[in-house]
């Protein structure tokens, strides 16, 4: 399938138009950001570890029923996906205290939260993407209730789903970020990626990040950690 015209750049990966109206090409970048993009760098072989831990982990998900936007992987740092409209809303799904949240409530970092914690944050880099109730979203017309409805419980599941898997490979899911879009048929899907960089994955035993927290904190050994965090996850299990 051809690449054809550029159709976003983001942060982590440009997206381009395909043969197909209904597929789109990833492909994923080394560039790394962090704080609403104030701090810049790059990350040695991060764009393939992201695409290769987000095609692993939605294929999990969908063989668990979770509808994703996932086709293919076709090479190493690229994916083939459905072309959805991304929904303006960002979903954060909180298992331990960590980040934003801990900061903005003064809570210690690494308290668990027994019953999960899901937030909804508007998609705005320029506005550093403040966090939102779901009557906000309503009103600006970014969702519908029976969507955001549908969108929580597509998180939680999927936290559910991917908190046992990732615990049985020794990785604490203490926190991530999911953005669902809706396919040509108007269905919620899960889009976007699932990775090192969205997500915040701690050793189990000795709590060390595995993350992009390494990056953000100037932690040191922020290559290695993706590379150890994918490792773990493409793991069999006995």
């Amino acid at each position: 399938m051809q690449s054809g015209r550029l159709l976003y750049e983001g942060k982590a990966k440009k997206l381009f138009a395909t043969d197909d109206p209904d597929v789109v090409l990833h492909v994923y970048k080394d560039d790394a950001t962090a704080f609403n993009a104030q701090k810049r760098g790059s990350i040695a072989g991060k764009g393939q570890v992201n695409a290769a831990t987000t095609a692993h982990l939605m294929r999990f998900l969908e063989s668990k029923g979770i509808p994703t936007h996932l086709i293919h992987q076709p090479e190493p740092g690229m994916l083939l996906t459905q072309k959805v409209e991304i929904i303006g809303v960002e979903v954060i799904v909180r298992n331990y205290t960590a980040g934003s949240m801990a900061k903005r409530l003064g809570l210690e970092e690494g308290l668990k939260i027994h019953d999960p914690i899901v937030e909804f944050c508007l998609k705005s880099d320029e506005l550093g993407d403040p966090l939102m109730l779901d009557q906000h979203a309503i009103f600006m017309g970014l969702a519908t209730r029976a969507e955001l409805d549908e969108i929580q419980s597509l998180a939680r599941r999927i936290n559910t789903l991917l908190r046992t898997y990732l615990l049985d490979r020794d990785l604490i899911l203490v926190d991530f970020k999911l953005e669902f879009g809706r396919n040509r048929a108007g269905k919620v899907i899960l889009a976007d990626e699932i990775s090192p960089d969205t997500c915040r994955f701690w050793d189990r035993t000795t709590r060390k990040k595995l993350d992009k927290d390494r990056f953000r904190r100037d932690l040191g050994e922020v290559e290695e950690a993706y590379q150890e965090a994918y490792r773990r996850i493409i793991s069999e299990v006995n």
